[in-house]
């Protein structure tokens, strides 16, 4: 799952990021709303942390524009302004969840889980290929059952190519799923993750076909 944390306070944005990355999430952070709102546009987000007291564009402006673009990503206001007014108004212009600011940690993953879950379940929160089934929520993967062994990345590389079944995935897609813009990281690493995948999945009877200039596709193994 990828996170935006939109939050101008640069120690609590990079402690927010840090522990969201050892539960698992792959987190980007934007120090304002403009470049928030950017992200936005050109990365997907399962779930969006947003501060309302955002330099450049306030949190407010930023759920109005978005919302009048209809995008569905949920957002989950952090802020500590958190009074009625400011509650009502945010969940008004289309937040999701709203928490004031100090906040217990735990707290917080527990709000971003159920807000997933919402999701999924309208999503359908559990893909199933073959023998193989990926819950969303959980990000976990099983073959028959069977807890199936993924690190982050891996996770994260099969989700997308489970998410698009049926359709070449670019490499390129799959790098910016799973890498950080910043990251100074070869493009072919991707091909590292895409041959551990293969021969986990063969028990599955999926395999990872590529096509040649083009990207990646996920389909049964051939009999």
């Amino acid at each position: 799952m990828r996170v935006l944390v939109a939050e101008d306070n640069f120690m609590l944005a990079e402690a927010l990021a840090a522990a969201l990355a050892q539960s698992g999430y792959l987190v980007d952070v934007a120090p304002d709303g403009l470049a928030a709102e950017h992200r936005m546009r050109v990365m997907i987000y399962d779930l969006v942390i947003l501060d309302l007291q955002l330099p450049e564009l306030s949190g407010f402006d930023l759920l109005t524009r978005r919302r009048v673009d209809q995008s569905r990503v949920p957002i989950l206001i952090l802020s500590a302004h958190d009074g009625l007014e400011e509650r009502i108004r945010g969940l008004d212009l289309g937040a999701d969840d709203f928490m004031g600011k100090p906040f217990e940690m735990a707290e917080l993953e527990a709000r971003m889980r159920a807000l997933l879950r919402r999701g999924a379940a309208t999503a359908r929160g559990l893909l199933r290929s073959g023998r193989l089934a990926f819950d969303l929520v959980d990000r976990t993967a099983a073959i028959d059952g069977r807890p199936l062994a993924l690190p982050m990345k891996e996770l994260a590389v099969l989700e997308l190519l489970l998410l698009r079944a049926g359709k070449v995935v670019t490499k390129q897609s799959l790098f910016d799923r799973i890498y950080d813009p910043d990251e100074e990281t070869m493009l072919n690493a991707i091909e590292l993750y895409v041959s551990r995948l293969r021969r986990k999945l063969a028990p599955a009877g999926l395999r990872i076909r590529t096509i040649r200039g083009l990207g990646y596709l996920l389909e049964a193994s051939p009999a």
